[in-house]
């Protein structure tokens, strides 16, 4: 598992936070701000990164906030930087997340699997490994009960 604390993730909005319906909002992507949360939780920084400007800029980041995600920053390194003409708009990110890359963008749950490929086998080993372990102590500490029988000893 890759360790998030820091690491900076660009994410397109629309086609990859909702779908597309620009200039409007459209419906989010399944997993989007679940996926988000998470990461951020894992400590992850997370820029908007969209051509969005002006009002339907506003209108996403109020969107995104009403669903749980206050970015780190939007369309910037940080948050406080100031836009400048001779500074390149490229974000300066660790991982991008869009509906753009080669291939287009796979889904929150694929993306989940490319940044934690094991997580869900090794919870999953953990739970098999934690029953068996019941079970050998179950049968190594369970107390023989004495059989009953019929038979007599004779005289």
């Amino acid at each position: 598992m890759i360790d998030l604390n820091g690491i900076k993730i660009a994410v397109d909005f629309d086609g990859t936070i909702v779908e597309h319906q620009y200039p409007g909002i459209g419906k989010e992507k399944l997993f989007a701000f679940r996926t988000l949360k998470e990461l951020e939780k894992k400590g992850a920084r997370i820029i908007l990164w969209t051509f969005r400007t002006g009002k339907e800029l506003e209108d996403a980041v109020d969107y995104c906030r009403k669903n749980g995600i206050e970015f780190y920053a939007v369309n910037r390194n940080y948050p406080e930087e100031v836009a400048d003409e001779n500074v390149s708009r490229k974000i300066d990110a660790d991982i991008y997340i869009d509906d753009k890359n080669l291939g287009g963008f796979p889904g929150w749950s694929e993306t989940w699997q490319m940044l934690f490929p094991f997580e869900i086998e090794q919870k999953a080993a953990e739970k098999r490994i934690a029953s068996a372990r019941k079970n050998i102590l179950s049968r190594l500490f369970r107390r023989n009960k004495p059989t009953t029988s019929n038979h007599q000893p004779a005289t």
